[in-house]
């Protein structure tokens, strides 16, 4: 299975301005196998420290802050010589070590010839906390699900070769077209979660994927329950189960009191921020204008959110298999459809995505290219726009207007039609 975050681990390992990798993501997301394949294809040797299988691994940081020594110990429990440049050495789990995670500066300012990996389950919590780690002393980067490409290149890899192929406003052959549409109701299905994908790739069976599913979302929320920080755990469990509900809703603005009635920001927003950080959900902010910088114009109080995965939410929501593969109109296919958007969308443009809701106009997305602003329609099957985006097109003419749906690749007047397939390469295709 290919990730494309290895190439960035790659651009990492060979950048002047290299300083100790921290890796983070959700919880099975692939974070140890990642770390562990780069290390095996692009270094002799790797020293992989586990803090949680081992814990009295955090005495040897709580009494040593020399990278040398650190260094010299940590080789005498791997049983091998960790060189710099040769040897990649992996911290997993490195949340259960506040002081390991500390210690990375040290390698930054006093060995920066060796190369420092590190990763941990709900890392972003702490990360989220300045005090928590290292400002300035690390390189970030997270880990996603497989995205819709990464899924292609792994199920089918000789559609994933066309797929590669299509340039802007390339004419699509019917045949090629059917096929990826039928490769993104799977998607819906299976999601990018790895342990899903692999089990599709060697069993194709559904029932497998369901299973796997429904055990992920019971260890997310034992994770919660697990919680012991200063936010509330049985909160957090609360608002993670409210998004199915929440995006059920006409204009999917999440709404305090349908976490509980009565409830208030006061007592759900650090649970929110939690789920955030912790990767678990993607916040999209409302903006009172759809001008740049988008960053200026968040209504902060106002904001959508969706799961990180479209697979788990498919199973979190209990949307049968056939109504995705026989393209019903069944009641969650427009939230459903938004999910993997936005999952497809994040992280291929520098401003995150946003979204207009003002009376009764209503914009899914909001894209920010350079200074241009990129309106964006979400539609699960083959309608056109809706009212509100057409409007603004007429009112504004922007530069480029996108509208995903399972039509085929074609320039409608101002408006672009990618099929939902394509919305990975939608920065490539504009």
């Amino acid at each position: 299975m290919k990730r494309k975050a290895m190439e960035a681990l790659i651009q990492w390992k060979e950048s002047e301005e290299r300083k100790p990798m921290v890796l983070k993501g959700a919880r099975q997301v692939g974070k140890t196998w990642l770390m562990k394949a780069f290390g095996e294809t692009c270094y002799s040797r790797c020293a992989y420290f586990n803090f949680d299988e081992d814990t009295s691994l955090s005495s040897i940081f709580e009494t040593n802050k020399e990278p040398q020594r650190l260094v010299e110990l940590l080789s005498m429990i791997a049983g091998k010589k960790i060189e710099p440049q040769k040897t990649l050495l992996i911290f997993d789990e490195i949340q259960e070590c506040p002081v390991a995670l500390n210690a990375l500066k040290y390698f930054k300012e006093k060995a920066n010839e060796y190369h420092v990996i590190a990763a941990g389950s709900l890392l972003g919590t702490l990360l989220a906390r300045p005090k928590s780690y290292p400002v300035g002393m690390v390189n970030l980067l997270t880990l996603s699900p497989l995205t819709f490409d990464e899924f292609l290149e792994a199920v089918d890899p000789a559609l994933f070769a066309y797929y590669v192929s299509i340039r802007k406003e390339q004419p699509m052959e019917q045949i090629f077209h059917n096929r990826l549409l039928e490769a993104y109701h799977h998607y819906l299905i299976i999601g990018g979660m790895p342990e899903c994908v692999a089990s599709w790739v060697k069993y194709k069976d559904p029932g497998r994927i369901a299973q796997i599913q429904r055990e992920l979302i019971a260890v997310y929320e034992n994770d919660f329950s697990k919680h012991n920080g200063k936010v509330n755990s049985g909160r957090i469990l609360m608002v993670f189960r409210s998004i199915v509900a929440q995006l059920a809703k006409p204009n999917e603005k999440f709404m305090y009191g349908a976490v509980r009635e009565g409830g208030r920001a006061r007592e759900f927003e650090e649970a929110i921020e939690w789920l955030v950080s912790a990767g678990m959900l993607h916040r999209v902010s409302n903006v009172s204008k759809m001008e740049h910088p988008l960053a200026a114009f968040e209504k902060q109080g106002q904001f959508k959110l969706f799961v990180f995965d479209t697979g788990l939410l498919k199973q979190m929501a209990g949307v049968d298999n056939q109504a995705i593969l026989l393209r019903s109109d069944y009641q969650f296919k427009g939230p459903l459809t938004e999910n993997y958007i936005l999952q497809q969308l994040h992280g291929q443009f520098e401003a995150a995505p946003r979204y207009y809701a003002e009376k009764d106009k209503e914009i899914d997305f909001i894209l920010q290219y350079g200074t241009e602003i990129i309106p964006v329609e979400v539609k699960g099957g083959e309608k056109k726009a809706a009212p509100s985006f057409k409007q603004y097109i007429v009112d504004h003419r922007p530069k480029y207007a996108l509208r995903f749906s399972e039509r085929g690749y074609r320039k409608d007047g101002y408006i672009t039609n990618l099929p939902l397939y394509l919305a990975r390469k939608t920065r490539e295709l504009l």
